[in-house]
């Protein structure tokens, strides 16, 4: 009588069969991570991009430029001759109602190329009138009270990342929900219309 093989109960795996496994669930997570990061950073969302950029930029200069209309442009204007500025109080109200108005225009996404420059122009005047001389740091800690620390005027920081923020509007373009996208949109409908006219009638006017 013959009686069955013993089979085995343990299967062996060989080393290089075991790197193969190994190495192929590393590329597995790999090519999952690119895969993430191109559904993060793929073309669907970066036009999302200068959303965040426009609301801060937006508000930003509404709220310096209702604290200039509020306390009115010609306690501004008087700031302005100190520094040496010419036509103080012609200055001072385009001043104000740039950062309101333009200020607006960015929040919105309108003509924000165009907006962009003047605004550009007004914090590179800012920053080179006024807050250089103070430095770099918008912080400035000049000493400690037993009330708590006082600060000197802010440096250029806070210029910088205004001008930084609109150079990357002017290059990249409103984004989304806004009237600059809205209004290429309506472009492209009425340039394909255009197009498929052209196709329909064979080139002729």
């Amino acid at each position: 009588m013959e009686f069955p093989k013993k089979m085995k109960t343990q299967q062996h795996v060989r080393p290089d069969r075991w790197l193969a496994r190994a190495r192929d669930g590393i590329r597995t997570t790999l090519f999952r991570t690119e895969s993430h990061d191109e559904g993060l950073n793929g073309d669907r969302w970066q036009r999302w991009v200068p959303v965040p950029i426009r609301m801060i930029i937006g508000v930003g200069f509404m709220v310096h430029g209702w604290a200039k209309w509020s306390r009115g442009p010609a306690a501004f204007a008087e700031l302005l001759k100190y520094l040496d500025v010419p036509l103080p109080v012609a200055n001072a109200w385009v001043v104000t109602l740039l950062e309101i108005f333009g200020g607006l225009a960015v929040l919105i996404g309108a003509f924000v190329a165009i907006v962009s420059i003047p605004l550009l122009l007004s914090m590179l005047s800012a920053m080179f009138t006024v807050s250089i001389k103070y430095g770099f740091s918008a912080v400035n800690t000049i000493g400690l009270t037993p009330e708590g620390p006082r600060f000197g005027p802010p440096g250029y920081e806070i210029n910088l990342l205004y001008i930084a923020g609109l150079v990357a509007l002017i290059l990249g373009g409103a984004g989304a929900l806004s009237i600059d996208s809205l209004r290429k949109r309506q472009r492209q409908r009425r340039s394909a219309a255009t197009n498929q006219a052209l196709h329909l009638t064979g080139g002729r006017t």
